[in-house]
């Protein structure tokens, strides 16, 4: 783990690399490398016999597709991934910049160019790069030192439990949740709040309150109604994702029953009723058909609004 501050002076924890993980990646991209590299030259060497050029012309080809193979491969996929070959891909490993942000063009550029120096200095192939990976605290070779990124690990090894345990929901806001529009929230931001959750003992309080509040952000943009007064972060997150679980579980045991007054009201409503998992209010006031054998709610829908002032957010200290 290597201390990361962000440029909203947030310190974070990220996990370097490891050598031998990125080892096996390099190995990976190499034989990809390789294999590229063999294609395209039988395909130039029997292009520039077909076509009658020179030996000159023909081995200008052949350096230039040389070169493509050995530099233009890393610095092609790590800007079109933000920082991910094939190899780092399959091993879980991402280059991001020194502040923990994104890998960007210049960056993979300079990486690339420092391969030549790092791995394909002849008679020291690859030991600048070993070398100063087993100096640098980050685990850097040159080509990270010079553009300023480090490798990171950043699909760790899943801890045994913790996969399969649901959320949890906050006794205190379990009758709020129950009515919470959540047809707006997507995989991804539910994703990052249960990523946060998970790693909240391991961050620092900074990092808690900025992580926190902008997840937060996310999630009541996405939902509806704003949690209650004084609410913190961890305990609204927490309850969203737990009913989230909650609807998602009855949905794959029961399926999405449309009670009879969502079906009169049209195919549209009754796909918002079941996507919000929620009983259908028949309008301020009165009473919601909630299917037979189902208690009728005298309480109107919340309708769903954007996030304002005033939301209750108080973040974790």
């Amino acid at each position: 783990m290597t201390d990361v501050v962000t440029g909203e002076a947030v310190t974070l924890d990220v996990p370097c690399a490891r050598f031998p993980s990125r080892l096996a990646a390099l190995g990976i991209d190499l034989l990809i490398q390789f294999t590229l590299m063999v294609i395209l030259l039988v395909i130039v060497t029997a292009s520039t016999s077909a076509a009658g050029l020179d030996t000159a012309a023909t081995s200008a080809l052949v350096i230039t597709v040389i070169v493509l193979s050995l530099i233009g491969y890393p610095i092609l996929w790590e800007t079109t991934t933000r920082g991910r070959s094939p190899g780092k891909f399959a091993l879980g490993l991402r280059v991001v910049g020194d502040d923990g942000g994104p890998e960007r063009f210049r960056q993979a550029l300079v990486r690339g160019l420092a391969t030549i120096v790092d791995f394909w200095l002849v008679p020291f192939i690859g030991v600048p790069a070993l070398i100063c990976s087993l100096l640098s605290a980050r685990g850097k070779r040159l080509g990270d030192v010079f553009a300023g990124t480090f490798v990171i690990q950043q699909r760790l090894p899943a801890r045994r439990g913790a996969a399969a345990r649901p959320p949890v929901m906050p006794p205190e806001l379990a009758g709020w949740a129950a009515g919470l529009e959540l047809s707006g929230l997507t995989d991804h931001t539910a994703a990052m709040a249960r990523g946060y959750l998970g790693r909240l003992p391991e961050l620092t309080p900074a990092a808690q309150a900025e992580l926190g509040s902008r997840i937060a952000a996310a999630v009541q943009a996405q939902t509806a109604p704003p949690p209650p007064l004084g609410t913190p972060v961890p305990p609204y997150l927490a309850a969203v994702l737990a009913e989230r679980h909650r609807r998602e579980s009855a949905r794959l045991v029961t399926g999405p029953a449309v009670p009879s007054s969502a079906a009169r009201l049209g195919p549209g409503a009754a796909g918002a009723w079941a996507a919000a998992g929620a009983a259908w209010p028949a309008g301020p006031g009165a009473a919601g058909q909630a299917g037979a054998g189902e208690e009728a709610t005298s309480e109107p829908a919340q309708p769903a609004r954007p996030p304002g002032p005033g939301t209750g957010f108080i973040p974790p200290r």
